[in-house]
């Protein structure tokens, strides 16, 4: 099958070396049923002497191991993700993407292989970050939700789907439409950890139905609970704004989205 256009959209923002960075192709990390699940890892170009290193994990929320591939290739082999990873990895921390065949399971199954395997893997399992976009974005909030055990030091959320309210089914009926996980149905804010800081960027111009309804009731539920919370509104910015509109404010915010993360991944306290 022939790879969807969209696939090879790049980030727009580009830091010198940064598609030249070293990386560690197809480290199986767990089975399924299909086969195996493999991960990608993204050094930073000045990793020396084993020195472990705060990751960034780019979550994954649709299955692309034992199911048809719509867009033509696993999500680790668009070029999305692909330039994302070279970025973060540019910019001094490693970048892990993924395959998986359950969104929500092999995150988890992740992150438990990223500990177990931090001291070969040269990964500081203590400085975990995850990074996700549109409706990869409900898998990334399970991982920070309280009755979770993954230890996650912060996470950045980019135009997503996040919760449905009693009054709202937008994000199940754009889960069921286009077949994205979304294991936080029926949770609240209220059942997110207070301690992970946050970083969400909402698109003004969003044309996706209810998205930024959804979006706008988090971000007032989050600052309602005082959450540590960091928020971008990209005005007149359309959904995917990182890869579609090569811009000063694009670059931007993509350059806050880099520092944010470097930020809690690399200071202490």
């Amino acid at each position: 099958m022939a790879r969807h256009e969209i696939t090879f959209n790049r980030v727009v923002y580009e830091r010198p070396g940064m598609r030249n960075v070293p990386v560690r192709r197809d480290i199986e990390y767990a089975q399924s049923d299909a086969g195996p699940l493999t991960l990608d890892l993204y050094d930073p170009p000045d990793a020396v002497g084993g020195r472990p290193r705060p990751a960034v994990v780019i979550v994954g929320g649709y299955p692309d191991v034992g199911v048809p591939l719509t867009l033509g290739c696993p999500s680790k082999d668009m070029e999305m993700v692909i330039s994302w990873a070279q970025l973060l990895a540019a910019s001094g921390l490693m970048a892990v993407s993924y395959t998986k065949q359950d969104p929500t399971r092999d995150l988890r199954r992740l992150v438990e292989f990223l500990h177990r395997n931090a001291a070969t893997l040269h990964v500081d399992a203590g400085r975990l970050a995850v990074w996700a976009a549109s409706g990869n974005v409900p898998v990334a909030l399970s991982a920070l939700m309280e009755d979770s055990d993954l230890e996650i030091a912060c996470a950045v959320l980019c135009y997503g789907f996040t919760l449905d309210s009693p009054a709202s089914t937008a994000v199940a009926e754009a889960s069921a439409t286009w077949k994205f996980a979304n294991p936080t149905a029926g949770r609240t804010v209220a059942n997110l950890k207070s301690t992970v800081p946050l970083f969400l960027t909402r698109a003004g111009a969003d044309g996706f139905a209810g998205l930024n309804e959804a979006l706008d009731r988090f971000i007032c539920d989050a600052l309602a609970r005082n959450l540590p919370l960091t928020i971008v509104n990209a005005r007149q910015a359309a959904h995917a704004f990182d890869l579609f509109e090569a811009n000063d404010s694009s670059r931007h915010i993509v350059e806050l989205i880099v520092g944010f993360l470097q930020h809690h991944l690399t200071h202490s306290g």
